[in-house]
């Protein structure tokens, strides 16, 4: 049986890369979108430089210029896209034929329509990243590998796990007083590492 993957979202110090190479998850995000968590490109690069190279890096974008989401991919601050606004679609296909691998959010409670041209979805609260937890009685069936987010933390992540996602996102279940913190980032990955 395949475990569960990792993502944890939000990271905007460099300490907090210390904080994930110490716990190895497969996936970060860094977000580019307007979010209290929002980085700049060039920021962003030099968290990529220093984050292990097993660590896949993953760019949280709401209706972006296609360009800006090319050139983050091109350099290699991110390896896959995550698109939580209203793309679909031409964009998606846009985006695509770059090779970058795409991740759809679709948000309980908006009128979001899967897209087969993503190679994942991800199943969020309405508001992302607020710790607000997902309605997971209400996860279509779309027949893509999906992410599970939305008040994920170390006490509830067992119930989520029971979903069978192909990971877990975690963003405010990974933080104290709004900053990522080491030993719920640990315990988070453990937990899902341990699940069986």
């Amino acid at each position: 049986m395949q475990t569960c993957k990792i993502k944890i979202c939000g990271l905007t110090r460099i300490e907090d890369i210390d904080y994930v190479n110490l716990a190895k998850p497969d996936y970060i995000g860094f977000v580019f979108a307007e979010s209290k968590r929002r980085i700049e490109p060039e920021f962003a690069a030099r968290l990529r430089e220093l984050l292990n190279p097993g660590i896949v890096p993953v760019g949280v974008f709401v209706n972006a210029e296609i360009q800006s989401i090319v050139n983050l991919y091109k350099s290699g601050v991110i390896g896959i896209a995550q698109l939580h606004g209203g793309e679909r679609g031409s964009y998606i296909e846009r985006l695509k034929s770059y090779g970058i691998p795409i991740i759809q959010a679709i948000r309980h409670g908006r009128n979001d329509i899967p897209s087969e041209l993503a190679d994942y979805h991800l199943f969020d609260s309405p508001n992302g990243g607020s710790g607000e937890v997902f309605d997971r009685g209400a996860i279509p069936l779309t027949g893509k590998p999906f992410f599970l987010a939305g008040g994920i933390n170390a006490a509830n992540i067992a119930d989520a796990l029971k979903l069978a996602p192909y990971a877990i996102d975690v963003s405010s279940g990974a933080e104290t007083n709004g900053v990522k913190d080491c030993e719920k980032i640990q315990a988070i990955v453990t937990a899902c590492r341990n699940f069986v």
